[in-house]
């Protein structure tokens, strides 16, 4: 089995070779494989004699960059079959170089990796940062947003052109103002080095750009990063820590009941609305809910944030196979199905009832529903609608008959079985009784504020109105919903 030999040319300048490498160069028989041309040591080593066959063209034969380095590597094993071969990348070997880590991964050749000068160093010493404060270094042709650590020292290598530049920029912008100054570097350690600090906004057309190009960006504020998750958790942790909110150090998870439930509401009542602006505000309140039970459940030493994620992430991956797994589905009802089945698997012990799973706290509209429909999933349900609408008259004829005997305590029983006779009636219609109701309920707030400013409209209020001329405005208000398509 042959051997691809692979060196590193530095970062730009031929005196940044070093000696050991310069004389094993020199000592190839043959053509040299290069990565690319566009290295500034290439034109002085062909001055010496050197040969270098390069894989320029395979970058114009492909759109993806993983297609090319697959290409330029199955060139290089088919090439090693026959002869040893020598190959050269620009500054080190192991530092932003693909093509080197797929050869490494491949079982058909032999690969030794000869060295070369890394340009970090250089890079290092020309922006005077430590990287031991914190640094990542980015490949600008392959990386996604989320991977970013802001709060460190950021340096994008691969940032060849203004294209990749305006990519570079576009993805910054989501995270930093447009007035954040970067530092664009070009050949650090050389003699053409140049360092030229942009706004973030003109990265991509304030400098020119090569293949020696990187971007640094530097440590980002933690206070100007409050979009980020983990500002949220912090700003939490110091509200309950020493010296942070009394009213939020003394809460509970009981205490905080309510306001899980009154947020989540306030958010129904911003989709009802198709208001953005206020979903996201109220989103973010029942995060924050969301947060304080997370961190009183730290403080406690019970679970952490991470263990909530993990749990719901976990769940989601389980109960979707379809999309993480192997299982096949032609329908939502097989998604449903297969959900089921799989939240079955993981709850182990079968409960006491079939009921056990709709909790008792949700409203109770809601909880009608859910319990009939837990109950017709093995059969007890109605064979038609038509028997539910006589249940429905049954029930309201038992609350009549209360009502005649003056039964407070069963009038209000016989009148909730109507209800859930009632609730019954929308399941068999696939009506959702809540959201039914909720029109209702919009509907009458709406004719009834218009009931308000017909008043006000002649200074008057309500309380003036007999009756009968409240009917009146009422009549005018169905009218003015109906025209703006109530």
């Amino acid at each position: 089995m042959n051997t691809i030999s692979i060196v590193g040319l530095g970062a730009g300048d031929l005196e940044q070779l070093p000696l050991g490498i310069y004389r094993k160069l020199q000592k190839v028989q043959g053509a040299i494989y290069v990565r690319t041309m566009g290295h500034p040591v290439i034109s002085e080593l062909q001055k010496d004699g050197l040969v270098f066959e390069s894989f320029d063209s395979v970058y114009e034969a492909y759109d993806q960059f993983e297609d090319v380095y697959a290409a330029i590597v199955r060139q290089l094993v088919e090439a090693a079959k026959h002869q040893n071969v020598t190959y050269v990348v620009p500054g080190h070997p192991m530092l932003a170089e693909r093509t080197v880590q797929l050869l490494i991964a491949c079982d058909e050749v032999n690969v030794e990796i000869k060295g070369g000068q890394s340009y970090l160093d250089d890079l290092f010493t020309a922006l005077k940062i430590d990287p031991i404060e914190g640094f990542q270094f980015i490949d600008a042709t392959s990386f996604v947003r989320d991977e970013l650590q802001l709060q460190h020292h950021l340096v994008f290598c691969q940032v060849y052109d203004a294209m990749m530049a305006s990519e570079v920029k576009l993805v910054l912008l989501e995270d930093l103002p447009p007035e954040y100054e970067v530092t664009v570097v070009t050949a650090a350690g050389s003699s053409e080095e140049r360092l030229v600090t942009v706004p973030l906004e003109d990265l991509d057309r304030a400098v020119a750009v090569n293949n020696l190009t990187s971007v640094y960006v530097p440590p980002v504020k933690k206070e100007d990063l409050n979009h980020q998750f983990f500002r949220l958790r912090e700003v939490i942790r110091d509200l309950r820590g020493p010296g942070g909110c009394p009213w939020d150090q003394k809460q509970t998870h009981e205490s905080l009941r309510k306001y899980l439930i009154e947020e989540a509401y306030e958010f129904i009542d911003a989709v009802n609305r198709e208001d953005d602006e206020h979903m996201v505000e109220e989103l973010g309140d029942v995060l924050l809910q969301v947060m304080l039970h997370s961190q009183i459940g730290e403080d406690d030493g019970f679970f952490t944030v991470d263990d909530v994620i993990q749990s719901v992430t976990d769940k989601m991956i389980r109960r979707h196979p379809h999309v993480f797994g192997q299982v096949h589905v032609d329908n939502t009802e097989d998604v449903l199905t297969n959900w089921d089945e799989i939240k079955k698997q993981e709850k182990g012990e079968e409960p006491e009832s079939l009921l056990d799973s709709v909790p008792t706290s949700f409203p109770a509209l809601l909880q009608a529903e859910d319990l009939q429909k837990k109950a017709a999933k093995v059969g007890f349900d109605w064979d038609n609608v038509e028997l539910v609408l006589e249940k429905v008259e049954e029930e309201w004829e038992e609350f009549l008959e209360a009502k005649k005997a003056d039964n407070k305590e069963e009038m209000e029983k016989e009148f909730g079985d109507w209800l859930f006779a009632i609730a019954n009636v929308a399941r068999h219609y696939k009506i959702n009784g809540e959201t039914a109701l909720q029109r209702t309920n919009q509907k009458f707030r709406f004719r009834f504020s218009s009931m308000e400013r017909q008043a006000s409209s002649v200074n008057r209020t309500l309380d003036d109105y007999s009756l009968e001329e409240m009917e009146q405005l009422w009549v005018r208000a169905k009218y003015e919903k109906e025209e703006d398509g109530g």
